[in-house]
């Protein structure tokens, strides 16, 4: 189940990741809801992003609860108990793999450094909608599809909440990791964002720790949950 400790952790992780999400997206897709209409053209646009994190989050969330049922309903407790341990593994080993990619210490694969949002079928139709008259709201389109750019840091986050069985749960952490990624992107072209830019490589060393965190705890959970079945 989702506790304090993980909501405070996937908020930190967006805060601390927030120096990766300015080099990854670039200039333009940070800038450009400033140029579209400043406060309002933020706001739709990191809604969007915001809208595909949480609905991630339940989708992952859900699948976890729809095996764990199926296990349930057909009264089998132990597969059950082995899904879980096996979510909590597979998460583990994605976070423990991005945060040894944060730190440097593995390669980013070419298929995620490659990423950018200009693949993503219609980024660019609704790139230029956005720029015209009275269509900010192509702005929420363009943070919905972003959401989805594959990102190291995203689908850390997205790994952590594969075990919780609980779409309302993993949603919701799924929400603080992306507001944690808020004020960094909100604030580009100001002295913060300076000072993000500057100390980006601590504060990615820091979340790839902090992913690394979260794979050890996975990784405790599930070898506590195997002791317990073992006695």
């Amino acid at each position: 189940m989702m506790s304090t400790a993980d909501m405070f952790s996937m908020l930190a992780l967006g805060l601390l990741g927030t120096g990766h999400c300015i080099g990854m997206c670039g200039p333009l897709v940070i800038a450009f809801p400033a140029r579209c209409g400043g406060f309002a053209a933020h706001f739709l646009y990191h809604l969007g992003r915001l809208t595909t994190y949480v609905v991630m989050g339940g989708i992952l969330g859900a699948l976890g609860a729809g095996f764990r049922m199926i296990a349930a309903g057909s009264g089998y407790l132990a597969w059950m108990a082995a899904l879980q341990v096996g979510f909590s593994v597979v998460a583990a080993v994605f976070l423990l793999t991005f945060g040894l990619m944060q730190i440097d210490v593995l390669h980013e694969p070419a298929w995620l450094s490659l990423a950018t949002p200009v693949r993503i079928p219609g980024f660019t139709a609704a790139l230029r909608a956005a720029q015209r008259a009275n269509s900010r709201f192509a702005l929420y389109v363009v943070g919905l599809m972003l959401g989805l750019l594959p990102c190291g840091l995203s689908y850390a986050a997205f790994a952590r909440v594969l075990p919780l069985a609980d779409p309302a749960g993993a949603g919701f952490l799924c929400l603080a990791f992306g507001l944690g990624t808020v004020p960094g992107l909100a604030l580009v072209g100001t002295v913060a964002s300076k000072m993000t830019r500057r100390y980006r490589i601590y504060s990615e060393f820091l979340s790839g720790l902090l992913m690394i965190g979260m794979a050890l705890s996975l990784f405790a959970d599930a070898i506590q949950a195997l002791i317990g079945r073992s006695g």
